[in-house]
């Protein structure tokens, strides 16, 4: 019996939940806690970082649209209303086009005339680390602002054409033309452009040599 008892193996010893010390070598050696990557994503949801531009994104264009709507109010001169929403037109195209795009997303488009006298439209994706990259809510007001923004304007056009205020049907065609232009751009900055259009994707969106089509 001493013998039979000596032979037996005992029970190997438990932890206070039941499992064998083993399994808490176990359950321990895959586990790794990367709390960095999840402040980031909350940062790309979360924050503007950079809030003059993303203003400005939008400035221009909603002012423009304001004042063709209520321009009346407050002067009786069409010619003084004609300009003002003109240069807020102008000064929309050039900050979308050369300002916010390239820090809201990433993107930049343009026209390049190259030593023959050819026309090159290049369309430019900013590839950076994610910790400089655009937040998400940045990307969706800059996409917002320039979708529907034509789409206001492609309606001004159609009351004022059947409205017959032609007079002002200049105006709306040139704000549908400036603000469609800039959305034409990034569409193909995002998508990628088509073949007989010259697209360059770089780092750091310095000076690049266009290729030319032969």
């Amino acid at each position: 019996a001493a013998g039979a008892a000596g032979g037996a193996r005992l029970p190997r010893a438990l932890r206070a939940d039941g499992l064998p010390p083993q399994a808490l070598v176990d359950d321990t050696e895959d586990v790794s806690l990367d709390f960095g990557s999840e402040e980031e994503l909350a940062l790309r949801k979360a924050r503007i970082r950079h809030p003059l531009a993303t203003f400005f994104h939008l400035f221009f264009r909603v002012s423009a649209i304001v004042t063709y709507l209520f321009c009346d109010w407050f002067s009786n001169s069409f010619v003084a209303c004609f300009v003002t929403i003109l240069l807020l037109l102008s000064f929309d195209f050039w900050s979308v086009k050369n300002v916010t795009g390239r820090l809201l997303v990433g993107l930049r488009w343009w026209n390049q005339i190259d030593e023959d006298g050819k026309s090159h439209w290049v369309f430019e994706a900013k590839r950076v680390p994610t910790v400089a990259a655009s937040t998400e809510a940045e990307a969706r007001i800059f996409w917002l602002g320039l979708i529907i923004c034509p789409v206001i304007w492609t309606m001004f056009f159609f009351s004022t054409l059947f409205s017959l205020k032609l007079k002002w049907l200049a105006l709306v065609i040139a704000g549908i033309s400036l603000q469609t232009a800039n959305l034409y751009g990034y569409i193909h900055c995002k998508l990628g452009g088509p073949k007989t259009i010259s697209r360059v994707t770089s780092r750091l969106f310095g000076t690049t040599d266009v290729p030319k089509s032969e």
